[in-house]
């Protein structure tokens, strides 16, 4: 009685271990994901230094330098504070073509806020997975045709593919 007792117990504590565990391949997103991965491994990526403004949203990906989080002078703080150790960045973006829901995808795992007139944007919906060759994460927004700013955070590398294209 007493060695299940214990085992119960311990299948009771890895229970939230492995809830949180999140899919792994390409084919575990939300959604399909094969223009944002083709974005994201471009050869023709545009490379981009933190703080960099674009006058309007490229077709591909762009690679984004990043720098430590008080090196980065993010515009606006993060709604989630980095961990030491990591690397922050930000991109601004005159507008967009149109107003729209937007996919914002990444390479590797970190914070992503989007403001824009003194907002966050809040995404409409999020996906992620592990073991995905060139993405692993995508978020959907919605944002008008104005002024915005991409800020990143939470990076365990000093530099992140980034993809932000209309969703279909």
């Amino acid at each position: 009685m007493r060695t299940a007792f214990f085992a119960t117990l311990l299948l009771l504590s890895a229970a939230p271990a492995l809830a949180a565990e999140e899919p792994s391949g390409c084919d575990k997103f939300k959604w399909p994901i094969e223009h944002e991965r083709a974005a994201l491994t471009a050869p023709d990526r545009a490379k981009l230094g933190s703080g960099s403004e674009l006058a309007t949203l490229p077709s591909t990906g762009i690679t984004l330098a990043l720098l430590a989080p008080g090196d980065a002078k993010l515009p606006t703080p993060p709604e989630r504070a980095p961990k030491e150790g990591t690397f922050a960045g930000f991109t601004s973006f005159k507008g967009t073509p149109k107003a729209g829901i937007y996919t914002i995808s990444l390479s590797a795992g970190g914070w992503v806020d989007v403001v824009q007139d003194g907002h966050f944007l809040k995404p409409k919906a999020f996906s992620g997975a592990t073991d995905c060759d060139g993405i692993r994460k995508s978020m959907k927004y919605e944002i008008s045709a104005s002024p915005f700013v991409l800020q990143v955070s939470g990076f365990k590398e000093n530099s992140v593919s980034i993809a932000i294209l209309p969703s279909e």
